[in-house]
């Protein structure tokens, strides 16, 4: 508790199904912002914790533990000028883009409050899929993204209620655990070696990831987006 770091909701996003030349076929990783308030709220498994955002691969996505993605304006700022063309926020799929907070250096378990009533705290990463990949476009997106090391952070919700962009983002509670967001990916993706370090989140470790580490199992992350299996960022 008595966490100094804030910032705010740049915008809250939403996403209505479209196809996409994948296996599933549909996504609605293509988010827009939202008019006004939102109502977020524990969500059933295969669906997201915001209303009016829809969830198409229900098999690897959404439920309590992805029930909203964040990811930093600043973050997408950097790609945008990267890859030289614009990127609206919702642009990754994200349900929240963020302002002034360092997403990536959230540990597992933290939590934030928004507005006067939600409070989410941190399951973990995104990882990158075929879904991500063709929706962006960019030869190599996958391992350039997973390079790049600066996923987002998947939330759970803990107390529901409204948000919208303008909302204030305070950090009211930080694990003594040294696991953040950051940390977390490399050792899934490009640092196995990392992946014991995980269980010091202890609770805070999501059972999926926990049996990832128990295996010694990451994620494969491939170039070619046909060839990458659904993980857990299409949506």
């Amino acid at each position: 508790m008595g966490v100094s770091s804030s910032g705010r909701i740049s915008s809250v996003n939403l996403g209505t199904p479209r196809s996409v030349r994948v296996k599933s076929g549909m996504t609605s990783i293509d988010k827009r912002p939202a008019r006004g308030p939102v109502h977020v709220t524990v969500p059933d498994q295969g669906r997201s914790g915001l209303e009016g955002d829809t969830i198409c691969d229900t098999a690897s996505h959404g439920g309590p533990g992805q029930a909203v993605y964040a990811f930093s304006r600043e973050d997408l700022d950097w790609w945008q000028e990267r890859l030289g063309r614009p990127l609206a926020n919702g642009a990754f799929g994200e349900n929240l883009t963020t302002a002034g907070i360092d997403v990536t250096s959230a540990r597992l378990g933290e939590r934030w409050r928004i507005g006067k009533d939600v409070i989410l705290a941190v399951t973990g990463p995104r990882i990158p899929c075929a879904t991500f990949a063709v929706w962006m476009n960019e030869r190599g997106w996958l391992k350039a993204f997973t390079k790049r090391a600066r996923p987002g952070a998947y939330l759970q919700v803990v107390s529901p209620g409204h948000v919208q962009a303008g909302d204030t983002l305070d950090v009211v509670a930080r694990p003594d655990h040294g696991v953040d967001v950051g940390l977390c990916y490399r050792a899934l993706t490009t640092e196995r070696v990392l992946l014991p370090k995980l269980l010091e989140a202890g609770d805070h470790l999501e059972a999926e990831l926990r049996q990832r580490v128990l295996a010694g199992r990451g994620y494969d992350i491939a170039d070619d987006p046909l060839g990458v299996r659904p993980g857990r960022g299409g949506r």
